[in-house]
């Protein structure tokens, strides 16, 4: 038991209360939903795109991808119109390894010939995304599963290698305007929408997509107020080797620097790049966690410090 002292206009001003360790602990819990509180009062009804990939979709522990799926539920439990974005690029390689076709890469990325497109449109439509809606499901969510192609349009996407030649990859797309009134029909209804990144041209023709370019498309075309990139990262390191570099807060103004410095590089290239057009778009801020960290998602977005890095607008609104 534990001596606290508590105003109570019933009791004298000096008089104790002796409140025991579990109660203890149960206030603690009251004070964690307190600061929460006026972030669910300011965001409900708005729209937050969720980006759902990173090695924790593929976790050997359920208990890691129910994490996330708990949180999910949560933001539409307290109004929020939860949006989810996902990736596969895992299972689309087991899938390709089961079908016994070989991935060819060319300048860093998946060729995607007829063949490949189709496993990758099987294995994201149906495999990934019926996965991913089963978790939130369980969580006592009800999501809805929309088919990428339902939803975005693309043209065909060229690399470049060091010259600025174009690099032909296939099948691989650029989405250029996503139909929004599926998406907003689904949360009217009181659906969680989880979005495959696969795109159709004008012709029909699926194509695949980088799903964090596609999940910025999502939340641009929504005017989304987050967009959170979910990975199996903490968040931008202002040194890559020290976890304990982590960037809280970046103005936008301030990435260009750091792309020049090489403190944002790599796989976090397009990434970043995704969130400073989403910002542009109308978006009023991106951020980046670690989907490994249990409830990642709800101390980034509920707490008064977060867990991970947002990039901002310049007045940090």
């Amino acid at each position: 038991m534990r001596r606290a002292w508590f105003h109570n206009p019933r009791l004298s001003k000096h008089t104790p209360l002796i409140v025991s360790d579990s109660h203890l602990n149960l206030i603690e819990k009251a004070e964690v939903l307190l600061e929460a509180l006026p972030y669910i009062q300011k965001f409900r009804g708005n729209t937050f795109v969720i980006k759902y990939g990173g090695s924790f979709m593929d976790d050997p522990n359920p208990e890691v991808r129910a994490s996330v799926a708990t949180d999910i539920v949560f933001l539409a439990s307290v109004g929020i119109q939860v949006v989810v974005v996902h990736g596969g690029g895992k299972a689309i390689t087991r899938a390709m390894d089961a079908s016994g076709i070989k991935t060819e890469w060319r300048n860093g990325m998946r060729v995607t010939d007829d063949a490949t497109v189709q496993i990758v449109q099987h294995t994201l439509n149906t495999v990934v995304n019926a996965d991913i809606c089963e978790i939130i499901r369980g969580k006592g969510g009800f999501p809805k599963s929309i088919a990428g192609n339902a939803v975005n349009l693309c043209e065909k996407l060229f690399s470049r290698d060091e010259a600025g030649e174009p690099i032909d990859i296939g099948f691989v797309g650029d989405i250029k305007f996503v139909k929004t009134k599926i998406i907003k029909k689904a949360l009217s209804d009181g659906f969680i929408p989880v979005i495959s990144p696969i795109a159709v041209d004008d012709e029909d023709q699926p194509y695949n997509t980088n799903a964090d370019v596609a999940a910025a498309a999502v939340a641009s075309s929504l005017k989304a107020r987050r967009l959170v990139f979910m990975s199996d990262v903490p968040g931008l390191l202002a040194n890559p080797k020290d976890p304990s570099s982590l960037i809280s807060t970046l103005p936008v103004g301030q990435v260009e620097g750091l792309k020049r410095d090489g403190t944002i590089a790599s796989g976090m290239i397009p990434k970043v790049d995704s969130a400073v057009k989403a910002l542009q778009s109308g978006v009023k801020r991106v951020h980046f966690i670690d989907g490994r960290v249990p409830h990642s998602l709800l101390l980034e977005i509920f707490t008064d410090k977060g867990i991970g890095t947002e990039i901002v607008h310049g007045n940090g609104q």
